[in-house]
């Protein structure tokens, strides 16, 4: 898979709603039943981080979900690529970018979300062919200003901002020209998953997929 190709299919993840749910979980058990409260809600792309040892089951679980689209966030190495592409993963998105992984995902032909923080590394992806990335940790690195000053001399590359974005400052990004969609892990609080509070996750998710976004 080409860059320019696995940005097209990433754009169109993140196109799909305003909202990416970036989400850990220590146990596979609820995650069906959690990939259905956020789809039921309007938020079908789903990132499930592989920081947990049931992450990649958490994706299978997930994957046979109707109406989702889940991907495998937190990839690291081509271990982490095939592993998540394995467990039924169809995009990927990853802190940051290095060559070993980028490669690993053009050959696994895994779509991915490469985490950028500043203008060389965005320019430098951008060069490669990816003109969809991440930008992380957003509100350490300055927020939705920052990624407005990006965006200025950098037009071509849209980003998902993830780190540090909730209810409170998801609209400050998504009014952006450059943002296609946040990733955030406010509308999947552990607290509800443990209570399998699957109505109040659905509302929260309805909530999020309400957020406006900008031109």
């Amino acid at each position: 898979m080409t860059p320019d190709h696995a940005s097209e299919l990433t754009a169109k993840v993140c196109e799909l709603a305003p909202v990416v749910p970036v989400l850990v979980l220590d146990d596979a058990g609820p995650a069906a039943d959690l990939a259905a409260a956020l789809i039921a809600g309007g938020l079908p792309a789903l990132e499930v981080t592989l920081r947990t040892p049931a992450a990649l089951d958490v994706i299978r679980e997930m994957a046979g979900v109707e109406g989702g689209v889940v991907g495998a966030g937190t990839l690291l190495t081509p271990d982490d690529v095939e592993a998540a592409k394995a467990a039924g993963a169809t995009f990927g998105v990853s802190p940051g970018a290095t060559d070993r992984l980028l490669e690993a995902c053009e050959a696994n032909d895994l779509p991915l979300l490469p985490g950028t923080a500043t203008a060389s590394e965005a320019m430098r992806l951008l060069e490669r062919g990816y003109s969809v990335q991440k930008f992380f940790p957003a509100e350490a690195n300055g927020g939705a200003k920052a990624l407005k000053a990006i965006g200025a001399p950098i037009p071509q590359v849209r980003f998902c901002p993830t780190g540090g974005v909730s209810l409170s400052n998801a609209a400050d990004y998504l009014s952006l020209a450059n943002t296609l969609c946040v990733g955030g892990s406010w509308v999947a609080p552990g607290e509800l998953v443990k209570a399998r509070d699957w109505a109040g996750i659905t509302a929260l998710a309805t909530e999020a997929a309400a957020l406006p976004r900008g031109s």
